[in-house]
């Protein structure tokens, strides 16, 4: 009788890979060699998409700061300019929030730096 070594151990990864590879069609949920592929695919694509989420968060906050400045005559580039020179501490995300929830907030900021944008 062959002697097994690691039965435990091993039922106990092959387990816990199976259930990360739950919702998946067909045989690449069942059966262990397609499942891990599938799972080392996944995880790529989970870790090149972490990435492009924040590429694409980071454009979608300059379209909304875009068209919020220019509503108030600004276009992106100076009004990012002029808030750079006016020293305001607030990142695109934090702009982005401010344009599209509290627009009287946003008109406030403008006109507090819009004196900066004439000389951008």
């Amino acid at each position: 009788m062959v002697r097994v070594r690691s039965g435990v151990a091993h039922h106990k990864r092959v387990k816990r890979l199976l259930k990360r590879a739950k919702g998946f069609r067909g045989q690449r949920s069942k059966n262990l060699r397609t499942a891990k592929a599938t799972l080392l695919r996944a995880g790529a694509f989970a870790f090149a998409h972490r990435r492009a989420k924040k590429r694409n968060m980071r454009s979608l906050w300059i379209v909304r700061i875009g068209a919020a400045s220019r509503e108030h005559g600004l276009s992106y580039s100076r009004f990012m300019a002029a808030v750079v020179k006016s020293g305001v501490a607030l990142d695109r995300k934090a702009l982005a929030e401010l344009a599209a929830r509290d627009p009287k907030g946003f008109a406030r900021l403008v006109e507090k730096v819009k004196p900066n944008a004439a000389a951008a």
